[in-house]
């Protein structure tokens, strides 16, 4: 019920992006968006995500209350870095270990790193769970602290948010055929 229940869902999803991207309601975009949403779900779908731990709200608005907080700051910051006189920022790639348990969740705090200007992250060590991130201005001991603390806070709030161990059972392996 809930897969099915999914899939339609994901099927109305893709027809209301295709009327968005053709800018009017009309039956023509309507039944087009259908035929592709079909064709999309049904002839090329996307392996399941396995979800292993369970969603808290409160937690999850903290945590987007933060980034979006970050990205304000880091954008300001980066500006700052743009128009101020003198020498370019020192940059450098730092090594930060996340310890999140689901891929989902590190694919998450991947592309949070990512958003946030000044950040990009250039490798992902899946198994060891760390990720190389070059980063903007790191001249100080101050500045690559503020990174390092900043990583380990939204470690902490996306494993609040999603994988808190009373909630985390862990997805079953498929048998390999």
């Amino acid at each position: 019920m809930r897969h099915n229940t999914l899939r339609v869902w994901i099927v109305c999803w893709l027809v209301f992006v295709w009327v968005l991207l053709w800018g009017n309601i009309s039956a023509a975009n309507l039944l087009s968006g259908l035929a592709v949403a079909l064709v999309i779900t049904v002839l090329l779908p996307l392996p399941p995500v396995p979800v292993e731990g369970r969603m808290h709200p409160l937690s999850t608005l903290r945590l987007v209350a933060t980034v979006a907080y970050w990205l304000v700051v880091s954008s300001v910051q980066v500006a700052y870095l743009a128009i101020k006189p003198g020498k370019p920022p020192l940059t450098a790639v730092l090594r930060a270990h996340l310890n999140v348990k689901s891929d989902l969740v590190l694919a998450l705090a991947v592309n949070i790193m990512n958003l946030t200007p000044g950040n990009i992250v250039l490798e992902i060590d899946q198994t060891r769970r760390m990720v190389y991130v070059h980063v903007l201005d790191v001249g100080s001991d101050r500045t690559v602290n503020r990174f390092y603390s900043q990583v380990e806070q939204l470690q902490r709030m996306l494993v609040a948010s999603f994988e808190r161990d009373a909630d985390w059972r862990p997805a079953e392996k498929e048998a390999d055929a």
